[in-house]
């Protein structure tokens, strides 16, 4: 594999959720770990699934795999990181100050803001720790999706240049004292990200046009920030010889071979590797081992056996208890590369379909309903929660309330602190809450980006709830905060999408346990891309779809109080008659 020969010492995997980074990265860390590298496997991802891959409970702080000799991992988790980061910065000031102004600023020190901070401390300590590069020869990194990814890697420039503008007392880097320390670590770290003898991207994709195009995209950004040395591989490709077997396979490769000889030009000139599809799921050591073998798939050279029976609802009968109610808000949640996109289109389309008023939106950066729609219809309204433009906006406001009766000087430093990358968190949030008010009058369907980036954005509504209501406490008055209205599952509909893997199940489990301890019950499930909803005779798709059976069986009778099942498609869903298909 190209990706893996004369391996630097940091290797980063990304690319759009859902493309297997994770489980590369693993098999990438087993392979130099046997040819007797010192390896040490981060999760930068919030959501992450590196201990369920490898059977083991990892956390925050570097945990040696026994079954593997010179490997160790480490999960980076954000809200510990957060936890530890507050008692550093509050922890003097207890018993000190008074109990109202303590709790004053463990609450500004409650939003997804600080959550992010502190994870990104953590993240350039590992590119600049000493004591880590006397342990380990290698540092791979499997990182959260491309939108949180190309944020986390601009953050070392974004806040070396915010505190080489003097302006760190008024940031979520805490107090003065320690920017000094902080500002050598950002630049040391952002030295060793754009040094090619030293760091290695590797985008990760599928065969996929628009998972190309963001890959593209995602090159192209990184690039500009100075991570030249990139590798390019696509996994999970249906092998030419299961083509030859199956209708729905002879489909399945024509369109992503396509997919790959119309790759944008920015990946042409990338050294690339092709991993094929595998009938097993990727979990346990024994599978991870075989990833990066060719021809390591056995039984698949055999028939198929009876068709697979599987009798499972359908889209159509979510989307008919959803349009029954008139209106409100329905979230589109999972993990990253599950099909939220996909899905909340085919939603959103069928009420469209049927008369009915229908805003489809995205908070996700790295979602594009334009191109999965690819045209328009009547009915429907489309927009995008995007990060830079609701900034802009948050600041114009500001300057023209705030900012309308101070001196020039005033306004300069008013206008110095809204650059804080902070200001972003709030911009987002308002854009969010506006979405949700809409949904009392019209259907709002709610693309939103992966779980880990979903969850800081509940955490800033669960911040602003708590706040309101401390402030409102005594007054006898009625208000209704956000967070309230996704409580209610008269006003929101939570779908979580997942597909019929283990991880994926594993992981759809675990944000509906998240969404509950804020209060918020997920509606129904909906399982996607399932080749046993689908008829094949391709024996990998075959042996592929009997694995899925007792997944499909663990979300009906143990997660979920109501499901759907959506077959693997012939073709893409792309453009609205597919999508409107997908609810026949």
């Amino acid at each position: 594999m190209r990706f893996i020969d004369n391996a630097p010492r940091f290797l980063f995997f990304t690319g759009k959720g859902g493309v297997g980074k994770t489980s590369i990265a693993c098999a990438t860390a087993l392979e130099l770990s046997r040819k007797g590298k010192r390896v040490l496997l981060v999760s930068t991802d919030p959501a992450s699934n590196v201990g369920q891959v490898f059977g083991l409970r990892i956390g925050n702080h570097i945990t040696a795999v026994p079954a593997v000799e010179n490997l160790s991992a480490l999960e980076i988790d954000p809200q510990g990181a957060a936890q530890a980061y507050r008692d550093r910065i509050v922890g003097p000031a207890k018993g000190v100050m008074p109990e109202d102004v303590v709790k004053g600023m463990e609450e500004q020190l409650s939003g997804a803001c600080t959550t992010e901070i502190a994870a990104f401390d953590e993240f350039t300590s590992l590119l600049v720790s000493d004591e880590l590069k006397a342990r380990f020869d290698h540092i791979i990194f499997d990182t959260a999706p491309t939108g949180h990814t190309i944020r986390l890697l601009q953050l070392p420039g974004a806040w070396s240049g915010f505190l080489e503008a003097g302006q760190g007392n008024a940031s979520c880097l805490g107090p003065l004292a320690g920017l000094d320390k902080q500002r050598d670590q950002y630049h040391e770290a952002v030295e060793a990200l754009s040094d090619p003898s030293k760091t290695r991207l590797v985008l990760v994709a599928r065969a996929q046009a628009a998972t190309l195009r963001e890959a593209a995209r995602t090159r192209e950004e990184l690039a500009a920030i100075g991570l030249q040395e990139q590798y390019l591989v696509i996994n999970g490709v249906l092998p030419e010889s299961e083509a030859q077997k199956d209708e729905l396979a002879a489909a399945v490769y024509k369109r992503e071979q396509a997919a790959v000889a119309a790759m944008p030009p920015a990946l042409r000139a990338l050294p690339l590797d092709l991993l094929p599809l595998k009938a097993f799921n990727l979990v346990g050591l024994d599978a991870l081992r075989q990833l990066l073998v060719e021809g390591s798939d056995e039984g698949t050279q055999t028939s198929a056996s009876a068709p697979v029976e599987l009798n499972a609802p359908r889209l159509k009968s979510l989307v008919d208890e959803i349009a029954a109610d008139g209106h409100g808000l329905i979230m589109v949640m999972g993990k990253g590369g599950v099909g939220k996109t996909t899905l909340a289109a085919a939603v959103a389309v069928e009420l469209a379909r049927r008369g009915l008023p229908v805003h489809l939106t995205t908070s996700d950066p790295a979602a594009h309903l334009a191109e999965t729609l690819e045209g328009t219809l009547e009915h429907l309204t489309l927009s995008r929660i995007d990060p830079q433009v609701e900034t802009q906006r948050y600041r114009d406001h500001v300057m023209a309330t705030k900012g309308a009766d101070l001196d020039d000087e005033a306004r300069a430093l008013l206008a110095e602190d809204l650059r804080s990358p902070c200001t972003e968190e709030i911009a987002v949030f308002q854009a969010f809450s506006r979405i949700i008010r809409e949904g009392g009058k019209k259907f709002v369907v709610m693309d939103t980006a992966p779980t880990g980036h979903t969850l800081l954005l509940l955490d800033a509504t669960g911040a602003y709830h708590r706040d309101i209501t401390r402030q409102m406490s005594g007054s006898n008055m009625r208000f209704t905060t956000p967070m309230m209205q996704l409580q209610d599952p008269r006003q929101t509909k939570v779908l979580l999408v997942t597909l019929a893997e283990t991880t994926p199940v594993l992981e759809a489990a675990g944000l509906q346990a998240d969404l509950r301890r804020a209060g918020i019950e997920p509606w129904a499930w909906v399982i996607n891309n399932s080749v046993a909803a689908a008829k094949t005779e391709s024996p990998l798709l075959h042996k592929r779809a009997v694995n899925e059976l007792k997944d499909i069986k663990r979300v009906a009778t143990e997660h979920a109080q109501r499901y759907a099942v959506i077959p693997l498609m012939a073709e893409e869903p792309v453009g609205v008659e597919r999508l409107l298909a997908l609810s026949k």
